[in-house]
């Protein structure tokens, strides 16, 4: 098609053929229309000759042109099916490795030290660890990031808490170190403490001095706080299926040697300058609703470090010694005028090439049932645990509905599977800017758009596959034509790479779910008007055993990049 509109058009820009899939035909480009605009003629006059220029070959079997200037493309029976063929043939789904060569960071999760992971951490979590997925599944190297909130003033306040109350202090006792649950009530009671009391507040900052002083006794029980989160936090990852571990800690803590010369070097450069005490970074793209420029603080009046300084000497990091070409921090979108602030800085300082890509990539708040934010009935924040056993013991009370005979060990691990699958794609289904409610019983649902149908979708095609006496790997016959609903799945099937492209550009998971689901029911209607198993003539059966198997990896694929278990049985 690109050939074709070059030889039709012959333009200094390189044209974009944009092709899609279409309800009137195949495949339909509309890509002609900015390009008749840019060459100044007449977008149908175009198209006609863009159809003209086309070498059918033994691929396309009719291209018609469609006001105001479309080209509907309708490929042969044999191309359906060679194309079925080829991504059953190859281990990658015809994805190729088009991110292969590329380095890309990836910040997400970033929960806080001696408080509990809760509601507000699942987003990032879960949208962050489907970006990493997808990549990788792209070719590209990534390198995870959990910027962990573990440096700062609230360590010197809750080591200074458990200092001034003995009875409380397990590290002082030698006892083993209390949950997560503990530090996160202790931390509370210290910032209750902090808020109220100046005289606690001033030796909680002196505390902050010996911590980063290295002081002995505070680092230790300081780690011994990091120890205790990081362990209830992987517990969490690996009951959510995350793929983040001890080994992709990159926490504020381990920049903090780094600050003073982040700032020195902002200084020297003249981009950093003092104001009113502080240190600041000022842009004339930044200003407030009077035109007063909105200060980035790189060093606050008392000498301490502000977080910007802390991420810049990370975003430096990541392009200088990680190598990044592509850098995404998944945080929420009230960060956003902090992060333009920050790229800017650190584009000015000379530590981002031009070929280094920094996003942020924001997302919307989950809500409760009722549209509120949410909230627990005191006024807190919901911890994450809740929620996901929550959505567990729903799926449990669905799958032991449907399969009332499966054993009780195996209807827990269905159970969890499918609970957590459900939250994951409830997140991840939405899209990424939009607030969604947190609905257990919409999300374990067995019908709609929920990830227990997925997981059900999937079973129901691998049992089809279990019960072939010949296998899955009959050959594909070219020459059969296709049933309509073959064909409109196989045609489905064959979109999955530019799916995942897209996803890849705009950064949105949820173009994944929604493939997912649309390829579930196109199934369900193949399934419904080509019998498989019991077709009479073997080439048919081989051909629909076929597309069941190339559906069942699709899917399965996609659901693994989403970070939701391919159920065998349900």
């Amino acid at each position: 098609m690109v050939a074709a509109i070059r030889r039709a058009c012959p333009q200094p820009e390189q044209p974009d053929a944009m092709v899609r899939r279409s309800d009137h035909a195949d495949f339909q480009t509309n890509g002609i229309l900015p390009l008749a605009k840019q060459a100044g003629q007449q977008p149908r006059d175009l198209a006609v000759a863009v159809v003209d220029q086309l070498d059918h070959g033994d691929l396309l079997s009719e291209v018609t042109v469609a006001s105001p200037g479309f080209v509907n493309i309708t490929v042969t029976d044999a191309a359906v099916w060679r194309q079925v063929e080829q991504r059953l043939a190859d281990s990658l789904l015809g994805l190729g490795q088009p991110e292969a060569g590329s380095t890309t960071v990836v910040d997400y999760s970033a929960p806080n030290v001696a408080k509990q992971m809760h509601v507000g951490h699942l987003r990032s979590t879960v949208i962050g660890d489907a970006l990493a997925r997808l990549l990788e599944a792209l070719g590209a190297t990534v390198i995870r990031q959990n910027h962990l909130g573990d440096w700062g003033t609230q360590f010197g306040m809750l080591i200074q808490y458990l200092d001034e109350h003995p009875d409380l202090d397990w590290h002082r006792r030698g006892d083993h170190s209390p949950g997560i649950d503990t530090l996160d009530a202790l931390y509370r009671a210290a910032r209750a403490v902090f808020d109220t009391d100046t005289d606690f507040a001033d030796r909680s900052r002196k505390r902050v001095v010996a911590l980063q002083s290295g002081d002995a006794a505070t680092v230790a029980v300081w780690r011994d706080l990091v120890r205790t989160s990081m362990e209830a936090f992987n517990a969490i990852y690996r009951r959510l299926g995350v793929s983040l571990t001890d080994e992709h800690l990159a926490g504020e803590s381990s920049y903090n040697p780094l600050l003073a010369d982040v700032v020195s070097a902002l200084v020297e450069a003249g981009i950093a300058v003092e104001s009113d005490g502080a240190l600041c970074v000022f842009d004339d793209r930044f200003t407030g609703h009077e035109g007063q420029p909105i200060p980035l603080i790189v060093r606050k009046r008392d000498g301490g470090f502000g977080y910007a300084a802390t991420d810049l000497a990370t975003i430096r990091h990541r392009a200088q010694d990680l190598g990044a070409d592509r850098v995404l921090y998944l945080v929420d979108a009230r960060q956003s005028l902090h992060f333009r602030q920050v790229f800017a800085a650190a584009r000015r300082a000379g530590w981002l090439g031009d070929d280094v890509e920094v996003r942020h990539v924001p997302f919307g708040t989950v809500l409760g049932a009722d549209g509120k934010p949410f909230k627990t009935r005191s006024g807190g924040t919901v911890a994450l645990t809740s929620l996901l056993d929550a959505a567990v013991d729903g799926a449990r009370a669905v799958v032991a509905d449907k399969n009332p005979e499966l054993p009780a060990a195996e209807l827990d691990a269905i159970a969890e599977a499918a609970g957590i699958g459900a939250v994951k794609y409830a997140d991840l289904s939405t899209a990424r800017g939009t607030d969604y409610r947190f609905n257990v019983d919409k999300m374990v649902a067995l019908n709609g758009n929920t990830g227990v149908y997925l997981q059900y979708a999937h079973t129901r095609i691998a049992s089809i596959l279990r019960k072939s006496p010949t296998g899955t790997h009959a050959a594909v016959h070219v020459d059969l034509p296709p049933h309509p609903a073959e064909r409109v799945l196989a045609l489905h099937l064959d979109d999955y790479s530019r799916v995942l492209a897209d996803t890849v550009e705009q950064l949105e998971p949820h173009r994944v779910a929604t493939y997912l689901f649309e390829l579930a029911k196109l199934f369900s209607a193949f399934y419904e008007n080509c019998p498989v198993l019991s077709a009479a003539d073997s080439a048919v059966r081989g051909n629909r055993l076929a597309l069941t198997e190339l559906a069942r990896r699709t899917l399965s694929h996609g659901l693994c990049i989403l970070g939701i278990t391919a159920l065998e049985r349900m």
